[in-house]
């Protein structure tokens, strides 16, 4: 969620570099510990209504999200993991429409729409007997270059008259949930290649060096494994293909009705992040959206100035709004239920564009700003949802790589990534064979491993 997340992604909204710019769904670079720490729940200020209305100031105090989380068995659950499995399904059927329609001349916002669609009809078909709440757990964005990530614009934005041409690399992200229980994804495309017309050059190299490091992230997300595993891998096959891991975008681990946990995997910090960044284990029975993104130029995003139109609720948050806008645009917040949202979702679109100002500034939503990379460069961006089970990963989320459209001259060659590219992702629980020992193992530098896709 780039971070996302995603950070956005994924790609969360936290600074990606110095310049305080915002990162991705899912993706946050934390302040330094020296930095004061933002008060949750700061002293209410006088309430001040804009007109003569009796509507109350409004509590963003979640309880009832709090209690349902309290009652979250995880994975242990069969019924838990089915709900991920079915969120999974709709998630990737979007991601696959959206792609399918990202040819020349198509509409940047329709096929915003066409996402956020495909998935509510989707979730409609699904636990129809149950009283079960089920959507939309991150809003679709379509990206072209220079665009990064979360462009998923109003139709009053200048942006929503943008159409891809011929030779776009386009970043689609979206997410859906049942039950509470998020499973996100996303893809890169370029309009218009396939076997027959290829791509190589710089673009090619972006997109195999995030495949790899996909998959080496993939193995590692298991017990035995830090984040700092990923981190380490992710830049060493970055650096391989020529390329930069986009700085300060995060990972994170995922629960119900929580698509920004508090175990995280960052990438590309600055020794001041890295510093500050806290490690973790990977163990058993958690859920995880991996992002990552490569970038052909310096891997420094920043904030563009298109609007900012998706946010999240921030939990355990209060203030006393002063405007009757703001606090009607906060109530309606509650039906996303903790996900992602897009101002599109609102029933009056200028109205959430005016109150979600006021609930922005006093930290009770959380932005995912549009980034952006330097022109002539790109981003290849692919994101996916992990359940850690005993067996192993199992990657939810995510479609094949097509190495068959994207032809790099370049190859994995750190040792220690060959490695971990080398390993499967099922744990054995037969005894073991003597046999003789594969030159390439599960996966090579080169090539791609099915067993790791979706």
């Amino acid at each position: 969620m780039s971070a996302p997340a995603s950070a956005a992604k994924k790609k969360v909204a936290a600074s990606v570099a110095e310049s305080g710019t915002s990162s991705a769904s899912a993706k946050t670079t934390p302040k330094p510990k020296s930095a004061p720490a933002p008060t949750k729940k700061p002293a209410p200020a006088p309430v001040e209504e804009d007109d003569d209305d009796s509507v109350s100031s409004v509590s963003v105090s979640d309880d009832e999200e709090a209690k349902v989380a309290d009652e979250d068995k995880g994975l242990e659950d069969p019924n838990v993991v089915t709900k991920y499995k079915t969120a999974a399904d709709i998630a990737n059927r979007a991601l696959r429409s959206v792609l399918a329609a990202c040819t020349d001349g198509a509409s940047v916002l329709h096929l915003c729409m066409l996402g956020d669609r495909d998935i509510e009809e989707q979730c409609a078909k699904v636990y129809k007997t149950n009283d079960i709440k089920k959507g939309i757990a991150f809003p679709t964005t379509v990206s072209p270059n220079p665009y990064i990530c979360h462009l998923s614009p109003l139709s009053t934005d200048a942006e929503s008259r943008l159409t891809l041409s011929t030779g776009d690399v386009v970043r689609v992200e979206l997410g859906a949930h049942v039950d509470g229980y998020p499973a996100l994804v996303g893809h890169t495309i370029v309009v218009g290649a396939s076997k027959e017309k290829p791509v190589d050059g710089r673009i090619a190299d972006a997109m195999t060096a995030a495949h790899f490091a996909s998959e080496a992230a993939l193995r590692c997300l298991k017990p035995g494994f830090a984040n700092f595993d990923v981190t380490d891998h992710v830049q060493k096959i970055a650096e391989d293909f020529g390329c930069k891991p986009v700085e300060g975008m995060l990972s994170h681990s995922l629960s119900r009705h929580v698509i920004d946990g508090d175990k995280s995997i960052i990438l590309a910090p600055t020794d001041a992040q890295r510093k500050d960044h806290e490690s973790c284990q990977f163990e058993d029975g958690e859920s995880w959206t991996v992002d990552v993104l490569i970038s052909t130029g310096d891997g420094k995003a920043k904030q563009s100035e298109a609007r900012t139109t998706v946010f999240k609720r921030v939990r355990d948050t209060t203030y006393h709004l002063r405007m009757k806008t703001s606090r009607e645009t906060l109530t309606d917040t509650k039906k996303f239920a903790g996900m992602a949202f897009s101002l599109r979702a609102f029933d009056d679109e200028r109205k959430a564009r005016m109150g979600i100002v006021e609930c922005q500034n006093h930290n009770l939503v959380m932005p995912y700003p549009v980034l952006q990379e330097k022109e002539g460069e790109t981003v290849a961006h692919f994101m996916f949802t992990v359940l850690l089970m005993p067996t192993g990963p199992q990657k939810i989320t995510g479609l094949p790589f097509e190495a068959d459209v994207y032809r790099s001259e370049k190859a994995v060659k750190d040792e220690k990534a060959k490695e971990i590219l080398r390993t499967g992702l099922r744990k054995s629980t037969a005894p073991k064979k003597s046999k003789k020992k594969s030159k390439t193992g599960g996966s090579s530098a080169n090539g791609q491993n099915d067993e790791a896709d979706a």
